[in-house]
């Protein structure tokens, strides 16, 4: 049977960061990036607020900002490796993030099969967020069901890999998870831990022995 696997974005596949942070940095923001992080972190906003705040501080984002953001992102290393050899096996991977659809969905160049953000507007913003479009965490297994049906697989054979509270619901109904250089919400949650900047070895925690 193939397997899914599901790979948040923030502080996961990008170490230390997330993308709102890196789309801020390009706008000379960063600082007001990071204390909105903080706000959700701490459950002080939820993530339709989040959102809202985000698009109010990207009013002057353009599309080279966020190919500069992405480019120049703190990526791990070998993510493309990792996901071509997930094809090669005849597996899947997909990409399931808080952050803005228009900067995920940039991961299909690097070879996942699918890849969901929160519904943003198209950059330049000519238009508000609509917060109903703003995933949470309960949306990231509801996407992965979607997907588990897309793929012809099940829950049993999904694999998530994830770093902090917005992970937990997905590693809760999933029977192997990874938590990459994880906060204290994936504690004792997680099947597996990793922590370092190179995917492969993130991934080869869940091969089959032998």
């Amino acid at each position: 049977m193939a397997r899914l696997h599901l790979f948040d974005l923030d502080g996961t596949l990008l170490h230390g960061s997330t993308a709102p942070v890196e789309i801020s940095r390009q706008l000379g923001l960063e600082a007001e990036a990071v204390a909105l992080d903080r706000a959700i972190s701490e459950g002080r906003i939820d993530p339709p607020e989040y959102a809202v705040r985000a698009h109010a501080l990207w009013a002057e984002l353009t599309d080279a900002h966020v190919t500069a953001a992405f480019e120049g992102a703190p990526w791990l290393a070998r993510i493309r490796e990792v996901w071509a050899e997930i094809r090669r096996q005849g597996d899947y991977c997909a990409v399931v993030s808080l952050s803005p659809s228009f900067f995920v969905e940039r991961l299909i160049g690097w070879g996942a099969h699918a890849a969901h953000g929160s519904r943003f507007p198209a950059v330049p913003f000519t238009e508000p967020v609509d917060p109903a479009g703003v995933l949470s965490a309960a949306a990231k297994v509801r996407i992965a069901d979607r997907l588990c049906t897309e793929f012809g697989v099940t829950r049993t054979d999904c694999i998530a890999y994830g770093d902090s509270m917005s992970d937990t619901e997905l590693f809760a109904v999933v029977p192997i998870s990874v938590a990459v250089n994880a906060d204290r919400h994936l504690t004792g949650l997680a099947t597996h831990a990793y922590m370092g900047r190179d995917l492969w070895e993130a991934y080869e925690l869940v091969q089959p022995a032998g």
